[in-house]
């Protein structure tokens, strides 16, 4: 073994102590602590806010430039709609697979941000970099050659599935970008620092806004692509976001620098063992993907407009998912960092805070959408048949928002402790559990769409009380067994 291979491994082996039965890249080891973990303060309220409030702000961002482009699309008729959202269930099965470099790379770097090694967490974020990369290419090139044999299996309408295949193949197309944005802004959200990629996020989305307004209509001289405007508009977006947050990093005076020239080889053991922690997120993510997408299958039986009330009701809902997702990754990076200082208390505590919060928001969010359902749907189609599928399936899916909210954070804890596998688990039971109820109630009974969504008020609890007890589990095993700090190949640098 090389140098740098057993310098890699020693790293890792650090950042990871953990139980043999969570991720065994080596038998456990009492921690070599030569110098105490930083201070990174105690975990308070306005530590955890100062951290989910700028991710929320960015997601908000990009929701909003969601639904402007979902309402540009909408112009161009029902069949352009739901070609999009067939389409973009295949998009998340990509970013699913591109999502093990980024799960890996926020944990390692947040635990090597707590135990005090920039320079550790600096080689990881080039590493992932470099690795997805890597990645993103083979992907790229599958998505762009599958598209219209993947789109078939749906068996839309002949309108719908050309609009379908036209979105999936820029996209796919493109798919270095969308990896690079994810990246960037992943390992900055795991060293702390959630106020770069926000700002990346506003240029990005004003970008994305007028690029995919003069391409989908054929403005400012441009020609007029129509469903195909709107993904190179996004696509167009996420270069200029990607390449803000890099040359960032690249100045060196951002929580990583990528500046210098080491690292940027890959590296066969560091890019082993940030799949060793992001695969079984990457599984988590293709499986619940996949059940979206096989969802999608389920619903098209029913109708085109039911169809199009899918894609719509996801956009309009989506901003309600917001707190949520933003606590949830708040939580990967404290929880992580906590981990890191070998502080499970800390940990437990950012938990704590942040599915409070969570639950508070998404409960808030659920009683709008039940309330406000029409005029939502209505703000993106005049349509009577898609609104009125719409309304059933946004106010069915409102009572689950707050179970969500203790899914998605607990969840969050856990990755950041180290423990990838169990939101893997639960996630994908729970969806696929949905999937099968949806399957019977359309195929049997001739259910429509807000039945579909409601088979999610069933199955989240589940999920939800599986995640917050693996946690618990978790601290409590961390009390009486330290994770500890990170190891000597880490501490030196």
């Amino acid at each position: 073994m090389s140098a740098g291979t057993t310098e890699s491994r020693d790293i890792l082996e650090g950042v990871l102590a953990d139980r043999a039965d969570a991720f065994p890249i080596g038998a456990p080891r009492e921690p070599i602590v030569e110098t105490p973990p930083p201070d990174h303060g105690p975990m308070t309220q306005r530590r955890v806010l100062g951290l989910a409030m700028p991710i929320i702000g960015e997601n908000f961002l990009q929701t909003l430039v969601g639904a402007a482009d979902t309402f540009m699309v909408a112009h161009l008729g029902s069949a352009a709609v739901a070609g999009v959202g067939t389409s973009i269930e295949i998009v998340f099965f990509l970013i699913s697979i591109l999502s093990a470099i980024d799960i890996g790379a926020t944990v390692l770097v947040s635990q090597a941000i707590g135990a005090g090694n920039r320079d550790g967490a600096n080689r990881f974020a080039r590493q992932a970099i470099v690795w997805g990369v890597l990645l993103a290419i083979p992907v790229s090139l599958a998505g762009f050659l599958a598209a219209p044999a993947v789109i078939h299996v749906f068996g839309a309408a002949p309108d719908v599935t050309a609009a379908a295949v036209t979105y999936l193949r820029v996209t796919a197309a493109t798919s270095v970008a969308l990896l690079l944005s994810f990246v960037c802004g992943a390992v900055l959200r795991g060293a702390g620092d959630s106020r770069t990629p926000l700002y990346a996020a506003v240029v990005a989305n004003v970008v994305n806004v007028a690029a995919a307004y003069a391409l989908i209509f054929g403005h400012f001289g441009l020609p007029e692509l129509g469903v195909a405007g709107s993904a190179f508009g996004a696509a167009i977006a996420r270069t200029v976001g990607a390449a803000l947050m890099l040359l960032m990093m690249f100045g060196g005076k951002k929580a990583i620098s990528l500046r210098g020239r080491t690292d940027w080889r890959p590296s066969i053991a560091v890019g082993r063992d940030l799949m060793r922690l992001g695969v079984p997120s990457a599984i988590e993510q293709m499986l619940m993907s996949g059940g979206f997408t096989t969802m999608m299958a389920v619903v098209a039986a029913i109708g085109t407009a039911a169809l199009a009330a899918q894609q719509i009701g996801f956009t309009a809902l989506s901003l309600a998912f917001l707190p949520g997702f933003g606590f949830a990754i708040a939580a990967t990076a404290l929880v992580g960092q906590s981990f890191g200082a070998n502080d499970p208390a800390a940990a437990q505590t950012a938990q704590r805070i942040a599915l409070r919060w969570a639950v508070l928001w998404m409960t808030a969010g659920g009683l709008i959408y039940f309330v406000l359902a029409p005029q939502a749907m209505a703000l993106f189609t005049s349509d009577p048949e898609v609104i009125d599928q719409g309304v059933q399936a946004l106010r069915a899916l409102s009572f689950a928002l707050p179970v969500w909210a203790v899914s998605f954070v607990c969840a969050g804890a856990l990755r950041g402790s180290g423990d990838t596998r169990s939101p893997m688990i639960t996630s994908a039971t729970g969806i696929w559990l949905s999937v099968l109820l949806a399957w019977l109630g359309v195929r049997h009974f001739g259910a429509e769409l807000g039945y579909v969504w409601g088979t999610f008020v069933i199955t989240s609890p589940l999920t939800a009380l599986a995640n917050w007890l693996l946690f618990r589990r978790r601290i409590a095993r961390a009390h009486h067994h330290p994770y500890g700090t990170l190891r000597r190949g880490l501490s030196e640098g």
